[in-house]
């Protein structure tokens, strides 16, 4: 795992995201809705609640938004989100698998077949790519030039971090957790004053693709970016090295 940075990514999603705010909004809504239908409307005694609301925040959706919704999704309303994850390859047998939540399957169906056929790639079935991938707790630290690296090093491992990464010239650490222990590392290093930009569940590739076709490269950017901008799409996870 070390040495392949995640920022990088984050970083594009971060970026498009503040340039699709409302986009932003929508899906976080989705995931909160969920999980209020899912363990109720109490933040403190729904811990998916309470870390999708620190998220809602870190993407600077307002408080009142952030009320609204869990005012909404506690209510009885006749809209019910199912997750559906979709897995297949783009151009070239980059690995892909796209999580997504809707209120209609058969549409999201439908954009996700079109999506991958017209940008070179394929749907597949359940776990034809998802072997590729481990589940980790990602845990993105700001490096404001005053963090001692050795000593963060040292104090997320002792809290049961699995990695460490500080990539030279990065504004910014990445620390690997096993999923189950993301949320106690989290709040471990929040209670040192470290300034966490973001924590959550990742899918890590255990190898990485190279494209080398320059067709290959601009349709998977393609996809990549149909994929980003529609509404059901939660999370994409792929295996393309990007240069």
């Amino acid at each position: 795992m070390s040495g392949h940075s995640k920022w990088k990514n984050i970083m594009h999603k971060k970026e498009k995201s503040d340039a699709q705010r409302a986009k932003v909004f929508t899906k976080i809504g989705k995931e909160m809705a969920i999980a209020i239908k899912a363990g109720g409307p109490d933040p403190n005694a729904n811990g998916k609640l309470k870390d999708l609301i620190a998220k809602a925040k870190a993407n600077n959706v307002p408080n009142e938004n952030i009320e609204r919704i869990i005012k909404k999704a506690s209510g009885d309303n006749d809209i019910n989100y199912e997750t559906i994850i979709y897995e297949g390859y783009g151009p070239s047998g980059v690995a892909v698998i796209v999580e997504t939540t809707t209120d209609n399957r058969n549409r999201t169906a439908s954009d996700m077949r079109h999506y991958f056929d017209k940008f070179g790639g394929n749907l597949g079935q359940s776990g034809c790519v998802s072997y590729l991938f481990d589940d980790k707790g990602v845990i993105i630290i700001e490096n404001d030039g005053d963090i001692d690296e050795d000593k963060l090093m040292e104090e997320a491992l002792e809290a049961g971090a699995e990695d460490f990464i500080a990539a030279e010239g990065s504004d910014v650490f990445e620390i690997y957790t096993e999923p189950a222990d993301l949320s106690a590392i989290k709040e471990t290093l929040i209670n040192k004053k470290y300034i966490i930009l973001t924590a959550e569940i990742d899918k890590i590739p255990q190898n990485y693709l190279t494209l080398e076709n320059e067709d290959d490269i601009k349709k998977m950017n393609l996809l990549l970016e149909h994929l980003d901008d529609n509404d059901d799409v939660q999370n994409v996870y792929h295996n393309w090295e990007e240069a």
